[in-house]
């Protein structure tokens, strides 16, 4: 069930709620404090001094960035990646679990650190709330929370640590690519972050403009556990970025739609013959667990699976890159849903 799910503190496999964290006091950056010490990376595109104060609006108010940030630290998913495609190696990131390596690291994150020749990221304690005394003891000078599940509360506290850039309405539904630009401008690195956006867009065209097939075959995405069949709606990033492959919705996701709106909706196992489609992408977090739904008799009565029509997408890390998409992962995982994909497509 893990991957019907927004990003949770600990994007653990199976549940949006964590370990509870006990309310903390008064924050007051004390610098005796052990901090990490690895600064927040290169991040020389820009100087300080060209620096032009910026104002960011989000769920919160208004946060005001006078100078260029050199000490960020990143909650949630995804204003990490960003900060580090622009330049900027975090601080500290927190710690993830699903598709993470023993670092607590997403592996494109840690690719693109030790690329950039930064030391890699501390990772943070997560729970229903965030690590206010480890964040404070990193003395910050920014805190991306873009993509996040803050509360109005927890942003009160981070604010007394650092400048805090909250989600735009909602949390953990900012578009991916408003991730980007965000962090853009918090970073002082807009016109980088166009030119980042233009590269994943145009690394993506290419996939598209190299598999022709692609276009017009209508697709549905799905996750698959043992007792539940979840459907992504058009809502979702991960059909996002299906269209951008060039493949059309099938006109069922619409039609058997009862989410209301949602990201995703649970489809009854008696109805799942009823989602037709040209291609069945399905997501799955092993081998095993695709031998299990391909060999279940519930399956078997849907056409894609009659048809050798489903594409399987193996692996937590891979699963995670585009639930959703990053500055980083997107690209990282690229090559592999278009070899999925391309093997389930119908011949013409």
């Amino acid at each position: 069930m893990t991957v019907i799910r927004r990003r949770t503190r600990l994007a653990a496999p199976l549940a949006l709620a964590a370990l509870a964290l006990s309310a903390c006091g008064t924050f007051g950056g004390d610098d005796s404090e052990d901090a990490d010490s690895n600064g927040s990376g290169s991040g020389e595109s820009t100087g300080a001094a060209a620096f032009e104060p910026v104002t960011i609006e989000h769920a919160f108010g208004d946060t005001e960035i006078d100078a260029k940030p050199q000490r960020v630290v990143a909650l949630g998913w995804g204003a990490g990646d960003a900060a580090i495609a622009l330049g900027t190696t975090p601080l500290a990131l927190e710690k993830q679990t699903y598709g993470a390596n023993d670092n607590g690291l997403m592996p494109w994150i840690q690719d693109a650190v030790e690329a950039a020749g930064d030391e890699l990221p501390t990772t943070l304690t997560t729970g229903d709330a965030p690590a206010f005394t480890e964040i404070d003891a990193l003395d910050p000078d920014l805190i991306l929370a873009n993509y996040s599940g803050i509360t109005e509360a927890d942003y009160e506290k981070l604010s007394q640590i650092a400048d805090t850039v909250a989600y735009p309405e909602t949390p953990w539904s900012t578009p991916w690519r408003d991730v980007i630009t965000t962090v853009g401008q918090a970073l002082g690195e807009s016109d980088a972050a166009d030119e980042l956006l233009a590269r994943i867009d145009g690394e993506v065209t290419a996939a598209a403009e190299a598999h022709p097939e692609f276009e017009g075959t209508s697709i549905a995405a799905v996750a698959i556990d043992p007792s539940a069949f979840y459907v992504y709606t058009e809502a979702d990033p991960r059909v996002e970025f299906l269209s951008d492959l060039g493949f059309e919705i099938a006109p069922s996701v619409a039609e058997l739609d009862s989410s209301d709106g949602g990201f995703y909706y649970t489809l009854s196992t008696e109805n799942v013959d009823q989602l037709t489609s040209d291609v069945l992408l399905s997501y799955a977090g092993d081998e095993e667990a695709v031998e299990t739904i391909a060999g279940d008799p519930t399956y078997q009565t849907m056409q894609q699976f009659q048809d050798g029509t489903v594409a399987s997408v193996i692996g937590e890390a891979n699963v995670s890159s585009v639930s959703p998409p990053t500055a980083l992962s997107l690209t990282y995982s690229l090559d592999t849903f278009v070899e999925a994909l391309a093997s389930a497509v119908p011949a013409s």
